[in-house]
């Protein structure tokens, strides 16, 4: 079972963001409306209540869903430097096509195509979008030794990997574990030349990441972030910017020991299909909302 449902973006400008990801993306609008004030209440963010959202798909149809909600991006955050929620990972068909693709459009190239050290099969790059947020683009070649990743089934086709900016590493990915049951995987220490820019390093600067992983199933990277991140800036009482939220779904959902912003309850929409749903709060304070499976 893949346990990755969807990811929630903070944008000032829901229009905006939903036409960029429906003419560069290839994403299609499968629900729109207003956050319902229990909904936000079980985000810890009831400022949240009100605000327009709208869920999109990819052209494949994957069930896998990118939610955008409308709010404030505090002129203060900066896309990289704080911990949470760092970036969406969505797979692809051709990286190079798709980076075509990206220099005519509103998204910011910043790493381009790269094969990584060590891993022939994974052929990434990353753009910066208008509202700050993080997106890899990541071609599959091949599977790992530990487990599988998908193949697109359309140029630009599902999220597949959430990134997990930590204060310390070990500790989120201990909380997984003991929380979700989600298993430590795969542990590295790679040159990331994305941090190294964010944080002024050299270039040859290696940090340690590691994956979170159900039985074949990859989904979950925690980055280890240099000194100098901080807390990422919030408005009161609001989602954070950026990426703001994780949903994975979950098979043994009443196993989970919380503890829960509020107590779960069923909820519609394309995310929930009328399952029980409920947020948690991880290390860095970090938002992941679980769906029952």
């Amino acid at each position: 079972m893949e346990l990755l449902r969807a990811a929630t973006l903070t944008t000032p400008d829901l229009d905006a963001a939903v036409a960029r990801y429906e003419r560069f993306l290839d994403y299609a609008v499968v629900e729109r409306g207003e956050v319902a004030a229990d909904l936000a209440a079980a985000w810890g963010a009831p400022a949240s209540g009100g605000r327009r959202y709208a869920v999109l798909q990819p052209a494949s149809g994957a069930d896998v869903f990118i939610r955008f909600v409308e709010g404030e991006v505090p002129t203060e955050y900066a896309p990289l430097r704080t911990f949470g929620w760092a970036a969406i990972e969505i797979c692809v068909q051709d990286t190079l096509a798709v980076n075509a693709r990206m220099e005519t459009s509103p998204f910011t190239i910043i790493g381009p195509p790269k094969q990584l050290d060590g891993l022939p099969a994974i052929f990434p790059m990353q753009v910066r979008g208008p509202d700050g947020e993080i997106v890899y683009l990541t071609q599959i070649r091949d599977n790992l030794p530990d487990y599988d990743l998908p193949r697109a089934a359309s140029l630009i086709d599902k999220l597949f990997i959430l990134v997990l900016a930590c204060s310390d590493m070990e500790a989120s990915a201990a909380w997984f574990r003991e929380t979700l049951g989600i298993q430590h995987g795969r542990t590295m220490e790679i040159i990331y030349s994305m941090i190294n820019q964010a944080f002024g390093l050299p270039d040859d600067s290696k940090h340690r990441l590691a994956t979170g992983i159900h039985e074949r199933d990859c989904f979950l990277e925690f980055d280890q972030y240099p000194p100098g991140a901080t807390a990422r800036p919030c408005a009161p009482g609001a989602l954070p910017p950026g990426v703001a939220m994780t949903t994975l779904r979950h098979p043994a959902f009443s196993a989970i020991p919380g503890p829960w912003i509020t107590p779960p309850t069923p909820r519609p929409g394309a995310i929930y299909g009328g399952r029980r749903a409920g947020t948690l709060r991880a290390p860095d304070g970090s938002l992941v909302e679980v769906v029952e499976a």
